[in-house]
């Protein structure tokens, strides 16, 4: 132990209440021991503390912060070094609003296009995403702020989150949805890790001693502190059995009791206590002693340019016919669409930040040297057809020698809690668009969203740019591209496919009911599109340049790959030289190839340079569910550099040597998880790749403790089915706003079990309990046990809290 001293000290009441937040973000303190608590802070792109009172979705005003492109759009930079710089940044800003625990960044796996939440992810890849959260932690905890990437593990969807299981083979949760979080820690460094709030295989991941102990803390050597997402524990006493340390954010002191209990029984031993003591207690004390003289300002200008730097070297170039881009000095233009007078710059959800300034097309075009001849916004945001804006802009667009038309997804499209229906742009932005085209056809499509869509529209473009959400100063680097100050370099972190049908995981996202059945495997993204030849419109690693890049004479030898790269056009600029690894004619399924090496190089106009990327411990290794281990399978390689997944521009070959001849497959019995044809897996082959039968996922007659509250559609009780149809028309009342009401989805989707574990100690479980027996049609049973659960857990608490004041444990 790090701390016996004051574990000695410590009473098992205090030890047990010190597991779970004090409130909404902080720890709790412990002042007669000199404990003193930690704040934690929302902000994978921005900090986002409140000012008052604290919320979960941000209802009250957050103190002003850099609003940073999200990850989804500095996955797009592929540049680490970036994304040290942004790290740094963001810890800084976190020292000077006295938060500890920075909670980000986000590295789950898009497994479909769909996730509500993808623009807080980096990538469909899990090496590109590790590496990008390894430079984001780095430069974070560079500045003596912890960095928590979330979550942990397996959270792919928004829809039932807190009620859902993922039911995958170990193969596949190893290589695509644990490699992310992986190098976050052992490269990254990271000193805490948030659990997600789902099932996985069975078991929750704050509770999964496979994820938490066995894999986080043996295997990879995390000796920092587990965080739960907010609300998202299950039992904490099976929690800290695992390595669970802190419980948020304010379940009161009934989990307290659960502990305590559980420890007087002999179900949780002391020393299983005392560990997740012991480390929690030294991320607390070691962080508030690196935060000590710490400045309370940050230089918000200087913060603010990072910022449209990292908007600048996010943004993807994704079509640029007759070299129409970048704008000829003077060019005539006409801006058109909504989003060039307010910006969609963020996603919605507990990541929004309250930005220091914004930027926008409207205001700012006017610094450059273009001539404007007008401005109309064209288009409602909410979608709504409307014919008096779409005259205006078709007006303003006669004569412009280029029309500068900025749209994408809006809000609701977007938004913690709740996944998109499909991959479209709202219908009105096409409709302008198409209109557009009849009056000028020199249109060039700025976007602004999260995650891929679908686009059929593309060829009403002459030159389309992706900004994706660039945060508070997207607008000036934009332009910046747009006029040629900046030479795009920004390459897609993910696949767009030509529809969403084409999707690997199309039949099973969202699950349905409590089963999300990754059938698809490894195939993820362009595992998929790749292997299986699925046409997309636009592929992985995609992006175009103001310039030409040529590469030559590659070599690869046991340590890595090198080759050269030159500029050969008239423009500095920086390329992403990816590197791929493929073994034909494998024994053991895999992709046709993978991304396992990267690197951006900045070159001037005719420069060439000799670019060397190594070779590492991910480089040839799969997962051998029949050795439990790491293996390389023997073969010659193929070792290729290209700018995309599909634009491999050299290849060469290396004799790789074999660590083991066991197997762990028999192709005849996974016949189409060997062609990568994945979207049909019978319920046989899945289960041969499980090593088990599917478990049974429908939802039971009666609802339990981790049922979701908006599955009371079929409850027994007239008034859960009364309280189901309110919240119903609640969300959908918000929806037709056009922004999603973010706490009626939040309690749309949690389970009743959360009612105890984010009600700072008013429910307890026992009531949770009373609740549900109500719910399923049990009224004056479950009121009763409601209410007797009310006056005793108040009394237990007041009990509790004069013995945490004395600092003296329960009397025998």
């Amino acid at each position: 132990m790090k701390h016996q001293d004051i574990i000695d000290k410590m009473t098992v009441e205090e030890k047990a209440a010190f597991l779970s937040g004090k409130g909404e973000w902080d720890t709790r303190d412990i002042p007669r021991l000199g404990i003193p608590s930690i704040f934690c802070s929302d902000g994978p792109h921005g900090i986002r503390k409140q000012a008052g009172a604290g919320d979960h979705l941000g209802l009250n005003e957050s103190l002003p912060a850099t609003c940073f492109p999200t990850a989804a759009a500095i996955a797009n930079s592929w540049d680490v070094d970036l994304g040290r710089e942004i790290g740094e940044a963001l810890g800084e800003e976190a020292s000077a609003l006295n938060v500890q625990v920075l909670l980000g960044p986000g590295l789950n796996i898009k497994r479909s296009p769909l996730c509500g939440r993808n623009f807080e992810y980096f990538s469909e890849d899990p090496y590109l995403s590790g590496k990008m959260a390894a430079s984001y932690i780095q430069g974070i905890q560079n500045q003596g702020v912890c960095a928590c990437p979330k979550h942990f593990a397996v959270n792919s969807q928004e829809l039932r989150r807190m009620a859902m299981n993922a039911v995958l083979d170990e193969r596949t949760l190893r290589e695509i949805y644990l490699t992310g979080f992986e190098i976050a820690v052992k490269e990254g460094g990271a000193k805490a890790m948030m659990s997600g709030y789902n099932q996985v295989n069975g078991i929750y991941a704050n509770e999964n001693q496979h994820l938490l102990r066995d894999i986080l803390r043996k295997e990879w050597g995390f000796d920092g502190i587990v965080i739960t997402d907010w609300g998202g524990s299950n039992d904490h006493v099976d929690g800290v059995k695992a390595g669970s340390n802190l419980e948020m954010p304010a379940p009161g002191l009934d989990s307290a009791r659960q502990i305590t209990a559980a420890v007087r029984d002999g179900s949780l031993a002391m020393e299983e206590l005392d560990t997740v003591v012991d480390d929690l207690l030294d991320a607390v004390l070691t962080v508030s002693d690196e935060q000590k003289g710490k400045s309370g300002s940050f230089d918000k200008e200087k913060h603010h340019m990072l910022a449209r730097k990292a908007a600048a070297a996010s943004a993807v170039l994704l079509k640029n016919t007759d070299h129409i881009l970048p704008l000829k000095s003077g060019c005539r233009v006409a801006v058109i669409g909504d989003f060039a007078v307010e910006p969609r710059y963020q996603g919605a959800g507990s990541s929004v930040v309250k930005p220091t300034r914004i930027e926008t097309i409207a205001a700012s075009i006017a610094e450059y040297d273009l001539q404007v001849i007008g401005i109309s916004r064209g288009y409602k945001r909410t979608g709504e057809a409307d014919e008096v804006l779409k005259k205006e802009a078709l007006n303003v667009i006669e004569g412009a020698e280029a029309v500068l038309y900025f749209f994408g997804l809006d809000e609701l499209s977007e938004s913690e809690g709740l996944d998109r229906s499909h991959m479209r742009i709202p219908q009105n932005q096409i409709d302008l668009l198409q209109s557009m085209l009849q009056v000028n056809e020199n249109i060039i499509g700025i976007l602004s969203a999260g995650a891929s869509v679908e686009m059929p529209w593309q060829t009403n473009c002459k030159a389309i740019l992706h900004g994706y959400l660039s945060g508070q100063a997207g607008a000036g680097a934009m332009l910046d591209i747009l006029t040629g100050k900046v030479n795009p370099s920004g390459r897609l972190a993910e696949s767009y496919p030509l529809r969403y049908e084409d999707t690997p995981a199309l039949r099973h996202f969202p699950s349905t009911e409590r089963n999300a059945e990754y059938r698809e495997s490894i195939y993820v993204g362009y595992r998929y599109y790749d292997t299986s030849k699925v046409r997309v419109q636009f592929p992985f690693g995609f992006g175009l340049s103001y310039t030409e890049f040529i590469y030559s004479d590659i070599k690869a030898d046991r340590q890595g790959v090198t080759l050269t790269v030159t500029n050969s056009g008239t423009m500095d600029g920086a390329e992403v030289v990816q590197m791929y690894v493929g073994l034909p004619n494998a024994i053991v399924f895999r992709p046709e190839k993978e991304l396992k090496g990267f690197a951006k190089v900045f070159l001037m106009a005719g420069e060439s340079r000799k670019v060397h990327i190594p070779f590492d411990d991910k480089t040839f290794r799969y997962w051998n569910i029949k050795t439990n281990r790491w293996e390389v399978e023997m073969g010659t390689y193929r070792i290729m550099a290209g700018a995309s997944v599909t634009d491999i521009r050299l290849e060469t070959e290396l004799e790789v040597e074999g660590t083991t001849s066991v197997y762990p497959y028999h192709p005849a019995m996974l016949p189409y998880y060997y062609t990568g044809i994945v979207q049909q897996i019978s319920d046989r082959e899945f289960e041969t790749l499980l090593g088990y039968p599917i478990p049974d996922g429908r939802w039971s007659g009666k609802l339990t403790l981790n049922d979701a509250i908006c599955q009371m559609y079929h409850a027994d009780s007239f008034l859960a089915r009364f309280i189901y149809r309110r919240l119903t028309a609640m969300k959908k009342k918000s929806e037709e706003k056009g922004k999603p009401d973010l706490n009626i989805l939040f309690i749309y989707n949690m389970p009743f079990r959360a009612l105890a574990k984010m009600t700072a100690g008013a429910v307890s479980m026992d009531m949770v309990e009373g609740i549900v027996e109500v719910v399923n049609g049990q009224f004056f049973g479950g009121m009763k046990k409601v209410i007797k659960g009310f006056f005793a857990n108040l009394k237990a608490n007041r009990a509790y809290e004069k013995r945490l004041a004395r600092g003296k444990g329960e009397e025998r």
